[in-house]
């Protein structure tokens, strides 16, 4: 054989072995009308997917050359495609066991509070403690918080205890009360307060920090019930398009989900946050023994409180509720505690997401902040405040001097819209949920739902926050209207804002090369509809790591 014969041969075989080695995909997703959240990608039409990470966003005829005999392709025939909702703030924990105890949302009076527990205690033995959440007082024809002889009349062999929706305060029957001890005498704890009636008895109404006077008698879950709790709570989280947690649940319920990632049924990235006022030797154990790495269960920030709520009036203010003369709220720490433990912390390298609803724990918060820095220097530390309801105008501008993150749940407005004005009173409601000012003023925004005080449905936030109207429609032109933000601002605060908000923003929130394969499918372009009409759309497939976790029947 010739020498220019063999070169040939050679050539032809080398050719073959290059197509035999071109890169395919394990998944294309194709004919879709894809936001990708990419500022240079813009809108896409399908996307190349090798294990749990995109390695090609294009046009269909593009990405045609990434499906080899291996590839599922899954056509999409035209449906809107987003990046993964991040949800910034969840408590999965106590969103599985709401599904799991006596749910209370939506009572509108006390004779119906009273039949929703009734139904439920042939599944308790006798003296075993009945449990629940999700009561809104404002909700009831009655108009006021029940009281322990109404939880007596439905039983009076069993211990209750039952949480208010925003999860500041609790209701409790006197057998509950005697377990724990609250006679006339005991004193408020710190940062508690334990309602009491014209005589001095205890009504059952317990406020923040004396919550746990009843809470520590309650048997702790087994691990067995909490891995059942937590599953429910991801299922709800993938049917709503959540891929992603930044969550407040017990250790134990990290320990559990861990169980789960092992046992392959994690269907929800989850960042989980840190009890802030553990000793720092024991933050840092807790820390190595999670992780702070792995792109399915990891550590993250030290959360703790730093007051109430407003629905329970025990957010801190700087002046009086308007309808509660003399309540200014209730401060969970002193603020040179704070300042001390926030300098402690930040120094030991660790993110603080610190909660603070009223104006003047807002402004506490941002001072500890502040102190923090100036002693231990400025780093990318991406401190956060929780919720921010009511920050004061000349706070405003210190989130983005101070690089801190405002995580927001605007969902909250669908049922605050109804007692937030009688609350503040007319001359503060321009401070409740000031998202716009926020975001002019330069600050980064992540959005969450506060799960399970809220569904855990992004696009019920979204709705919110471009609308600021009841579900029902209304205020016409919305509350506090200057405070709306556009659909995509507040897409871009669910997904890339809130990957910023636990230093994933290189590998979460948006569609692009690169990134994780976590998309939501939804039945309409959210972007190109009227905003009232975000309610009506359905989340139709929901994908993590490029595997679909749900899928509308």
């Amino acid at each position: 054989m010739k020498p220019s014969q063999w070169v040939v041969i050679l050539l032809i075989g080398l050719a073959g072995t290059l197509v035999a080695q071109k890169p395919t995909a394990d998944l294309v997703l194709t004919n879709g009308n894809i936001y990708t959240g990419d500022a240079k990608l813009g809108r896409v039409q399908a996307l190349a997917i090798a294990g749990e990470t995109i390695v090609a966003a294009g046009t269909a005829e593009e990405i045609k050359a990434w499906v080899g005999p291996k590839t599922r392709v899954i056509d999409l025939g035209g449906k809107f495609v987003l990046p993964g909702f991040n949800d910034a703030h969840t408590h999965l924990g106590s969103g599985g066991e709401r599904l799991l105890t006596v749910n209370l949302e939506g009572v509108r009076s006390l004779a119906e509070f009273q039949q929703r527990i009734r139904e439920r205690l042939k599944n308790f033995q006798p003296g075993e403690w009945i449990t629940g959440s999700g009561w809104d007082h404002s909700l009831l024809k009655e108009n006021r918080i029940p009281m322990r002889q109404e939880l007596d009349a439905v039983s009076s062999t069993h211990p209750m205890i039952f949480t208010r929706i925003d999860g500041h305060s609790v209701v409790v029957n006197s057998l509950a009360l005697a377990q724990a001890g609250i006679t006339r005498e005991t004193p408020n704890p710190p940062g508690g307060d334990i309602v009491r009636d014209a005589n001095g008895d205890a009504t059952g109404w317990l406020r923040d920090a004396a919550m746990a006077l009843v809470r520590i008698h309650v048997p702790p879950p087994t691990l067995a019930t909490r891995k059942r709790a937590l599953l429910l709570a991801l299922a709800d989280a993938a049917r709503h398009g959540a891929t992603s947690a930044q969550d407040n649940s017990d250790w134990e319920d990290f320990l559990a989900l861990r169980e789960l990632k092992q046992e392959g049924k994690l269907t929800l990235r989850v960042t989980e946050w840190l009890p802030f006022s553990a000793p720092v030797d024991t933050l840092r154990q807790m820390r190595q023994e999670g992780g702070t790495t792995d792109p399915w269960l990891k550590t993250g920030a030290l959360k703790a409180m730093t007051d109430g709520s407003g629905g329970s009036r025990t957010a801190a203010m700087f002046e009086p509720f308007a309808n509660d003369p003399g309540n200014r709220g209730l401060l969970m720490f002193e603020p040179e505690e704070l300042q001390q433990m926030v300098r402690e912390r930040d120094a030991a390298g660790f993110q603080i997401a610190l909660h603070a609803i009223g104006d003047r724990a807002i402004r506490v918060t941002l001072d500890a902040f502040e102190a923090a820095q100036k002693q231990n220097g400025r780093r990318d530390a991406r401190h956060k405040i929780e919720h921010v309801q009511y920050v004061h105008r000349q706070d405003v501008p210190r989130f983005r001097q101070f690089g801190v993150i405002a995580s927001m749940q605007p969902v909250h407005l669908l049922a605050e819209i109804r007692w937030t004005t009688p609350l503040l009173g007319a001359a503060r409601i321009h401070q409740a949920y000031a998202v716009n000012s926020l975001l002019k003023a330069g600050a980064r925004v992540a959005l969450g739902t506060d799960y399970p005080v809220e569904q855990i449905s992004p696009l019920r936030g979204i709705y919110a926050a471009s609308t600021r109207e009841f579900d029902t429609g209304g205020p016409e032109g919305g509350y506090v209207p200057d405070e709306k933000i556009t659909v995509e601002q507040a897409i871009h605060a669910y997904t890339l804002g809130s990957a910023f908000a636990e230093f994933e923003e290189n590998r979460k929130g948006t569609l692009a090369p690169g990134k994780l394969a976590d998309l939501v499918v939804l039945s309409n372009d959210i972007t190109r509809i009227p905003p009232r009409q975000i309610l009506q759309t359905e989340v139709l497939q929901t994908m993590v790591g490029g595997r679909i976790v749900y899928e509308k029947k």
